[in-house]
């Protein structure tokens, strides 16, 4: 079968298109790429190493969200801090919240989540995205996305 010159050209603009999606999703994945390289890395130096070293465990003996846990947050106090500060897939880090955060740093914090609800013996991360949810202020339609991607991927 033989093209005509317009189709020529739309099949030619078709394949162009495919091109830059390619590339553009390359570029996400290269990012992804990175953080995961760089993800939490603030962990392993002063000042939060020795807290997180002493912690970590019993926030792991927690459950997620309890009045428990969260005391166990407010004791790390300067070091917990210095990692919201220096980690921009956190909320914290950033003035306004989620509001001011990429893509990118969502699907950090999502697969930082789903890690962490693993360290838990009842971790569950429906019940984390439900708990940050409200903790971050998320918008409804925001927490389904989380929702949907989690039953997805995980």
């Amino acid at each position: 079968m033989s093209l005509t010159p317009e189709q020529q050209a739309t099949n030619y603009y078709t394949m162009r298109h495919i091109e830059k999606v390619r590339n553009y999703i390359n570029l996400v994945i290269f990012n992804l790429l990175k953080r995961a390289e760089r993800h939490d890395q603030s962990k392993l130096e002063s000042p939060e190493v020795e807290l997180f070293t002493e912690f970590t465990p019993k926030l792991a003996k927690s459950t997620y969200g309890s009045e428990e846990y969260n005391g166990f947050k407010k004791e790390m106090g300067d070091a917990l801090a210095h990692h919201y500060a220096n980690n921009r897939h956190h909320p914290e880090h950033h003035k306004h919240g989620i509001n001011d955060m990429t893509l990118i740093d969502l699907i950090e914090m999502m697969v930082d989540w789903k890690s962490a609800s693993e360290r838990h013996n009842d971790g569950n991360i429906l019940k984390s995205i439900e708990i940050n949810g409200q903790r971050f202020d998320m918008s409804p339609q925001l927490i389904r996305i989380f929702e949907n991607t989690a039953k997805e991927l995980f």
